[in-house]
């Protein structure tokens, strides 16, 4: 017995020690208290086992730490290694970048290396250039010198030969001849720049553009102060603003080796130099400056007039640019590469003259374009214009001023284009909640559309989102319109704070004009019906409550804080707030109109002897359509629903009322009296079971008081506390207005005197007939009082 309770308490102990084991230590407590209170020394025997336990742990603990002891003491072998290795690399690096420091001195200043290296290849170009035209001058200047020696110096000494007098003749026309060429050629030189003059504009607006592409940081950063753009110059080099010389093609080796075609290149200017020169030796120069500045002038007039179509595309503006640019940098060739024979007046006056009828061209011409993309491109070429055009020193302040004007025309035709775009949203719009069925279909929304809401997001898949599909749509055009807005805004050297508050104002004019438009012609027409303006209301919410995501995409563009002092806020979201309010009020008329439909078609027997004991069938799907219209207002914000309910009540409590009182209904029996009387009591449940949630008391049912309180004066015909309680405030008939009792009154009377309803009393009781007369005498003498 003894051995079995023994070998028992050692099972039990085993059993014990694997708990503890495998117990957490906060439970371990009623483990520990189930061996006290075992047998007597139980807790002795217990720990001995613990004892042994533990030691053979122990024992386990060591043999694991003798198994993996060698592998540790090779890994910390192998670490020192590495140390030794790494303080050795870590010296050769150190070593390895101060050589690079060292030998990259020697080439810091490449890029002065290289601006010396094409100012010296420009030198050689010219003096090259200049060799081959010293042979000529020297001609023509030897003999116009010979000339002029034989006239005063040698023809003198030996004029009485007759010879010598025909040569003295013969000089002075000979003069004319040679200022004849020379005009001749000039003349041609005149004819080969106006038909060169679009090439020689192209390719100086295109050297324009490479080198704003190249230095497009550096041109980001300028923008943000002072915008100072480089000199071009004809040779194909630039001037920059401390009168350094740098080479426009600086890109790549096999770009700076590439031939740039130069006005040289396009036009030959010997004919103007050795005419300039022929007349300034015959002394006529005053002669030809005059021609040259008078035929010059002409010529800008012509180019200056524009294609009559240039509007209707981008190579027409092109092509005009080209043209104007070309005039200009020959002119300015001319200015440089003479003395006098331009000067810096007369060229700005052409300018001036130029810049004036430019303006009025593009003014004009830029009012007849309705595509964006058109006028997106017309700016662009504006930009490059003016900046090629101020790079050779004439002021553009006027063209960058216009393209204010053509942004305000870029965003009329974008909010044209958006407009067609708003509309076509909300005719495909299928105004339900929008469904996804999968976690992946629900995040494609919500990257489109900022939307959260806890209490959806917990639900489980398949779910509806409350907003339809037209609401992501939108939204996305809204940032797909500011981009477009954006693209107006580059390269005008303008501050990021210009820029944000353009994009504000543009997107404002799209929020509260063109879309409210749009929203406002929605909810106007025809086919949106009543649980279509239900969604749209819901749908103007989340565009409302998403405009401070609109914000924050902005500043995000723009990198300008909101808190700004000059920052424009978004004052769009009343668009939404109005679009709510007016289809919160077509609601009202909507429903009103469906009220309407229901009641023409009410067939009351007015001249019925008893009612039929249940109320219209007219009645009943009129309450039955309030109930399940209802139904679908539980998705508005609560105010709106409770309106609606409200203004249904009141306008079914006034129509019934007018259908008793129309003026063309002559006669009214008692029994359809009592009919019209189940009806309203119709009406009066449907009040009272709560369609909408949120009225106190009997607020809706006070919308049928009216006519509750003139149908029981009637039905229970208790004129005499009628007219006793008149004008009391507490009388029981204080909503029934004597007018309306006595017009009632009088159509319960048959002319006919056949079947009158009186007719009972006056052939059983004439004392009851005399009491209603009575009656309608005092109310007819309360209708005067009123009116008196």
């Amino acid at each position: 017995m003894a051995e079995n309770e023994t070998l028992e308490c050692i099972t039990e102990h085993e059993r014990i020690l694997q708990e503890i084991e495998s117990t957490d230590t906060a439970c371990v407590g009623p483990t520990l208290r189930s061996i006290y209170d075992d047998q007597p020394n139980a807790h002795k025997r217990f720990m001995e086992k613990l004892d042994a336990r533990i030691r053979n742990h122990d024992r386990e603990i060591e043999k694991m730490c003798n198994f993996h002891h060698q592998g540790f003491v090779d890994a910390i072998t192998e670490l020192l290694k590495v140390r030794a290795d790494a303080e050795k690399l870590m010296g050769q690096v150190t070593d390895t970048n101060r050589r690079l420091q060292e030998a990259g001195r020697e080439v810091i200043h490449t890029e002065e290396v290289i601006r010396c290296r094409i100012q010296q290849r420009n030198m050689a170009t010219t003096v090259e250039k200049l060799q081959l035209c010293i042979p000529e001058f020297c001609l023509y200047y030897a003999a116009l010198k010979t000339m002029e020696q034989l006239e005063k110096v040698y023809i003198p000494r030996v004029s009485q030969y007759r010879f010598c007098q025909i040569m003295a003749e013969n000089l002075p026309r000979l003069r004319e001849e040679i200022k004849e060429i020379s005009m001749s050629d000039l003349k041609d030189f005149l004819e080969s720049i106006r038909k060169h003059s679009d090439k020689v504009g192209e390719t100086a607006m295109r050297q324009a553009q490479q080198h704003r592409t190249f230095n497009s940081a550096v041109a980001k950063q300028a923008s943000m102060g002072h915008y100072t753009k480089p000199v071009y110059s004809l040779n194909g080099r630039t001037h920059t603003p401390n009168g350094q010389l740098m080479d426009d093609d600086t890109g790549d080796e096999e770009e700076a080796d590439e031939e740039i075609l130069t006005a040289q290149d396009l036009v030959d200017f010997s004919p103007v130099y050795r005419c300039l020169h022929i007349y300034t030796v015959l002394g006529d120069r005053e002669t030809f400056e005059n021609y040259y500045r008078k035929q010059r002038k002409k010529q800008a007039r012509l180019v200056l007039q524009p294609q009559a179509n240039m509007h209707e595309t981008v190579e027409g503006y092109r092509k005009y640019f080209n043209q104007i640019v070309g005039f200009f940098v020959v002119e300015d060739h001319i200015l440089h590469a003479t003395r006098g024979l331009v000067t810096r007046a007369f060229t700005d006056e052409l300018w001036n003259m130029a810049l004036s009828k430019i303006i009025a061209v593009l003014r004009t011409h830029s009012s007849y374009c309705d595509d964006p993309d058109l006028v997106l491109e017309l700016k662009n070429l504006i930009v490059i214009f003016a900046d090629t055009l101020q790079g050779y020193g004439f002021p553009v302040n006027r063209l960058f001023d216009l393209l204010f004007e053509v942004r305000d025309q870029y965003n009329e035709t974008l909010l044209k284009k958006w407009a067609l775009v708003f509309r076509e949203i909300f005719e495909l719009d299928n105004y339900s909640p929008i469904p996804v069925d999968t976690e992946e279909e629900y995040k494609l929304v919500v990257s489109r559309f900022p939307f959260h809401d806890a209490e959806i997001e917990k639900q489980d898949f398949p779910k509806k989102l409350p907003m339809s599909q037209s609401v992501p749509q939108i939204y996305t055009q809204v940032k797909e319109f500011i981009y477009a807005s954006l693209k107006f805004s580059e390269s005008l050297h303008r501050s990021s704070t210009e820029i944000d508050d353009m994009l504000r104002k543009s997107t404002n004019l799209l929020l509260t004009r063109t879309l409210s438009s749009c929203l406002q012609n929605l909810i106007k027409k025809p086919h949106i019906g009543l649980t279509e303006l239900v969604q749209i209301i819901i749908n103007t919410t989340h565009l409302e409550q998403a405009c401070r995501y609109l914000e924050e995409f902005i500043t995000n563009i723009t990198n300008v804080s909101p808190e700004t002092v000059h920052t424009t806020r978004l004052y769009g979201l009343s668009t939404f707030k109005d679009a709510r309010h007016a289809a919160e009020g077509e609601i009202y008329t909507k429903l009103n109109q469906k009220i309407d439909e229901f009641i023409q078609l009410a067939d009351y027997e007015w001249g019925m002897a008893e009612s039929d004991g249940r109320a219209s069938g007219y009645l009943m799907d009129l309450i039955n359509f309030l109930r399940s219209t209802f139904q679908v207002f539980t998705h508005l914000p609560g105010k709106v629903a409770q309106t609606a309910c409200m203004s249904a009540c009141k306008h079914l409590s006034t129509s019934l009322m007018q259908m008793l009182l129309d003026t063309e209904l002559k006669q009214i029996s008692m029994g359809a009296i009592q009919q019209f009387n189940l009806d309203v009591i119709q009406c009066e449940l449907f009040a009272s079971s709560e369609p909408v949630p949120g009225f106190q008391g009997d607020t809706l049912q006070l919308a049928f008081i009216d006519l509750r309180q003139l149908l029981d004066l009637f039905m229970v015909w208790d004129w005499s506390t009628y007219l006793a309680d008149y004008g009391q405030p507490t009388s029981k008939y204080l909503r029934v207005n004597p007018a309306t009792a006595l017009a009632l009154l009088e159509k319960m009377k048959d002319t006919s005197k056949k079947n009158n309803i009186f007719s009972q009393f006056r052939k059983n009781d004439r004392d009851k007939q005399k009491l209603i007369e009575t009656v309608v005498k005092q109310l007819r003498s309360l209708v005067n009082g009123m009116s008196s």
